[in-house]
């Protein structure tokens, strides 16, 4: 049997909402990476779950508070948290009580723990609001002029050098088969050894993009062939968030 639309949204009606709130991607005015409406709603909230209670401060800084500062709750998730915990976090959902989720950078839930947060608030029935803000993964793509029908975010490759020259290669042979782009990221102090791993292992003709500190005054993106990244110093890199891409021809 088919459930009844309006005896769901009668339903939702009585809770409080999950509001999903990006951050920003590094040093930048918020105003250049965050709607008024949104900012608005991030200082009106008095609970949040956080992947850091550190970088939560920091952007609620930023906001046009309502309440204290030292007045607003913040649960930190991460993959010790057991799901009883996170439900009694999510609780006065069910009393009509709005609650924020983000991350320590970009767009919450996605590449990020909060995404627990959000089918728990789903499986209680509880509405979920997300806002417009920053992703790395979707501004590099815009930008790095690979095929954004048809791509595939890995989070991180391996780390120990034999294994990440394995799954680059099987990544590029996906990507050839499937004409597919491939995306992934890498903890800031080993993009040197990432960057270094791709040049030697994919082929020539492959094109590479590498989208570096997106949204900040240190943005730097640029896509060329192996071949044509070979031909010329490598990026600085060091320290930065950044975002590979490539496509195999």
């Amino acid at each position: 049997m088919m459930s009844d639309p309006k005896k769901n949204t009668v339903r939702q009606s009585n809770f409080g909402t999950l509001h999903l709130i990006p951050v920003g991607l590094g040093e930048a005015p918020i105003n250049q990476w965050l709607p008024t409406q949104a900012q608005i709603q991030a200082g009106g909230l008095s609970t949040y779950i956080a992947e850091s209670a550190k970088v939560a401060r920091a952007f609620l800084k930023l906001t046009p508070l309502s309440h204290p500062l030292q007045d607003i709750t913040i649960h930190e998730l991460n993959a010790r948290v057991e799901d009883d915990v996170l439900k009694s976090w999510l609780a006065p959902l069910q009393s009509g009580q709005d609650i924020g989720l983000v991350s320590d950078a970009g767009c919450p839930a996605v590449a990020d723990p909060g995404a627990r947060a959000v089918a728990l608030a789903h499986q209680m029935g509880a509405p979920v609001k997300p806002w417009v803000g920053p992703s790395s993964i979707l501004l590099g793509l815009m930008a790095s002029g690979l095929d954004g029908q048809r791509f595939a975010f890995h989070g991180y490759a391996p780390v120990e050098p034999t294994e990440r020259a394995k799954q680059l290669r099987t990544w590029e042979q996906t990507s050839a088969k499937q004409k597919q782009s491939q995306l992934f990221i890498e903890t800031p102090y080993r993009n040197q050894a990432m960057f270094n791993s791709l040049i030697e292992h994919l082929k020539g003709n492959t094109r590479l993009c590498v989208a570096r500190s997106v949204t900040t005054p240190d943005e730097w993106i640029r896509t060329l062939t192996i071949s044509q990244w070979k031909s010329q110093p490598a990026p600085a890199l060091d320290k930065h968030p950044t975002l590979f891409l490539f496509q195999a021809a």
